[in-house]
């Protein structure tokens, strides 16, 4: 199963790559470091989360609690 960093991380890249941006490109329209820009889509597990919805809320998006899928015992 992929961690929650993971799947941002390729949304992140996706989203970027649709709108042909480049990392540096995103990095500085979004207010945030390259190295954090990269970071983030590497599935780096420990970000600031604020930052996170920095470079989210580019592409119409936030951070939100979802549920969590739970195996019956």
């Amino acid at each position: 199963m992929k961690s929650e960093s993971t799947i941002i991380g390729a949304f992140i890249r996706q989203r970027r790559k649709l709108l042909k941006l480049t990392q540096t490109d995103l990095a500085a329209k979004a207010g945030v470091g390259l190295r954090f820009v990269r970071e983030l889509e590497q599935g780096k597990e420990t970000l600031r989360l604020d930052k996170v919805n920095e470079v989210l809320q580019l592409f119409g998006y936030t951070v939100g609690p979802v549920p969590i899928q739970r195996e019956e015992a």
